[in-house]
């Protein structure tokens, strides 16, 4: 199987990822419009339980990509079968499990979290999916191992297809009995959409496999033991970093009441938060999870192989990448906060400092996304899941401290995540310096792309007020822009250096 470079593949799945955050639109945007503010709050309540999940599962995954790459690499292809037979079994038990749990226990949840009663049709909703998801990410993380990111890539449009028509739909039918009723019905399409995508990769894995000319291979206890060695702490350290969400979900709220806000009041607030600022934020989080999903199995290999100078060539790109797509990102969201909620939500754009303010911690969380998937490629496991529960505490200390202050509220969340995503970034990049012995050419990676930021922001605000003045639209003059600032920022990128045309062109048709 042709494998694919760093770029390519993390060009493909931020594409794929991108698409489906466009589509992402055509559920998010009918489903604000439908149940409002505090509907989206109902729903958002939910969903930090399944990203739990996800986030729980998730190390799976990736030992699966780390292993297959390791053993591909290696040409020990009757190990490769081995490995993704064992991870399959597992991340089964897995998601049905948790998708039991979540259905037997979802009253005493509820109750226990102090979430408003009528969250409980979205939670047993999105019990569902747990079951079809943790099939569909072993898939993933096999042929992600394999270094083959078209069908990872083509599954997520296929999942946010499922999950954009069914969820919108029964959303729309439940209506008349109310927003509950109708949140609940957004919350299923997240089990139809893994269904769809898991029906996809399994027929593309059957024509993989006959690629792979090995013959049932025989069981091997071994492989289970290393495959948990690898995604324990994998998948700590990725549930460490949900419960960053899941401490919004359950101390926000409560802390909100403390301050004197009612209970529709809190709801309103915590889906202007996780509804409206924190699904913009996981736009350009899309680029940075891709670029994880393809780091790990490149990393994994040139370790393995000990090819040092081909290691810190591809580390020096990823920190690249990553600046690259957090800096714009974190400017174009605070400049443009209510354009974007305007464009996005018309008529609903309250809440637009919760997202400016917001956006400041992307540079924090995308760096940590990268350093922490390098270092797991370089087989340190442990040290990224201390650091982000260090930064947890620190986010925990701060929501409890600030939110119940009135004059602050929710923005003492905010300010928490973001010194928690900070600190877990700077202990990263200690470690990953001292262990690997690698330079940061921070020129390189932090200045140049934010000097490039900064003019490609400079021209969008000055373009944006003239276009607007003139069309008298919010709506359009954003847009506009939009689609404007992304190709002057590209053509920054090339004049700066930041990235050489010849390289991107090489990288894209050689590896």
């Amino acid at each position: 199987m042709i494998k694919q470079s760093l770029m390519k593949g993390t060009f493909i799945l931020g594409m794929s990822g991108m698409i489906c955050k466009f589509l992402g639109l055509f559920f998010r945007w009918p489903l604000q419009m439908l149940i409002g503010d505090q509907g989206v709050g109902y729903y958002q309540m939910s969903f930090p339980l399944y990203m739990f999940f996800i986030a729980a599962a998730s190390g799976i995954p990736v030992a699966i990509s780390k292993m297959v790459s390791e053993s591909y690499a290696t040409e020990n292809y009757v190990v490769v079968i081995q490995i993704f037979r064992k991870a399959m079994l597992l991340m089964f038990i897995l998601g049905t499990g948790f998708t039991a749990l979540l259905l037997i226990f979802s009253r005493p949840i509820i109750h226990f979290l102090r979430w408003d009663n009528k969250s409980y049709y979205s939670l047993v909703a999105i019990a569902f999916a747990p079951m079809f998801i943790s099939i569909m990410s072993a898939f993933r993380g096999f042929f992600q191992g394999l270094q083959n990111m078209n069908y990872t890539a083509v599954s997520q449009v296929i999942e946010q297809i499922g999950r954009v028509v069914v969820g919108v739909g029964l959303a729309y039918l439940f209506l008349p009995k109310g927003i509950e009723y109708s949140a609940g019905g957004a919350a299923l399409g997240a089990a139809a959409g893994g269904l769809f995508g898991g029906i996809y990769l399994v027929k593309k894995y059957f024509y993989v496999r006959k690629e792979i000319h090995v013959a049932n291979p025989p069981d091997n206890p071994k492989i289970l033991d290393r495959l948990l060695y690898i995604a324990i702490p994998v998948s700590i350290g990725a549930a460490v970093n949900s419960i960053m969400s899941l401490i919004d979900s359950a101390l926000v709220p409560q802390k909100l009441l403390e301050a004197g806000f009612t209970y529709t009041q809190s709801t309103i607030l915590y889906g202007q938060l996780t509804g409206k600022a924190f699904i913009l934020i996981n736009v350009p989080l899309t680029l940075s999870v891709a670029l994880c999903s393809s780091i790990v199995p490149i990393i994994a290999e040139y370790h393995i192989l000990n090819k040092k100078f081909e290691l810190a060539s591809k580390i020096d790109m990823a920190f690249k990448l990553s600046t690259v797509i957090a800096i714009p990102s974190m400017l174009g969201l605070y400049t443009l906060a209510h354009p974007i909620l305007e464009l996005l939500f018309p008529g609903q754009s309250q809440g637009f400092t919760i997202l400016q303010y917001s956006a400041i911690s992307i540079p924090f969380i995308v760096i940590v996304q990268t350093s922490t998937a390098i270092l797991q490629g370089s087989g340190y496991y442990i040290v990224p899941v201390l650091n982000l529960a260090a930064g947890c505490i620190l986010k925990i200390v701060f929501t409890m401290l600030l939110v119940p202050i009135p004059g602050i509220n929710i923005y003492g969340a905010i300010l928490g995540s973001t010194l928690g995503y900070a600190l877990a970034a700077i202990l990263n990049i200690m470690f990953l310096k001292r262990k690997l012995d690698i330079g940061i050419n921070y020129f390189e990676i932090i200045v140049k792309p934010t000097f490039a930021s900064v003019l490609m922001i400079i021209a969008v605000v000055i373009i944006y007020m003239n276009v607007y003045n003139y069309t008298m639209s919010i709506r359009f003059a954003c847009f506009f822009v939009i689609l404007v600032g992304m190709i002057i920022y590209t053509i920054l990128l090339i004049v700066f250096r930041i990235f050489k045309y010849s390289y991107i062109k090489n990288r894209f048709f050689k590896r």
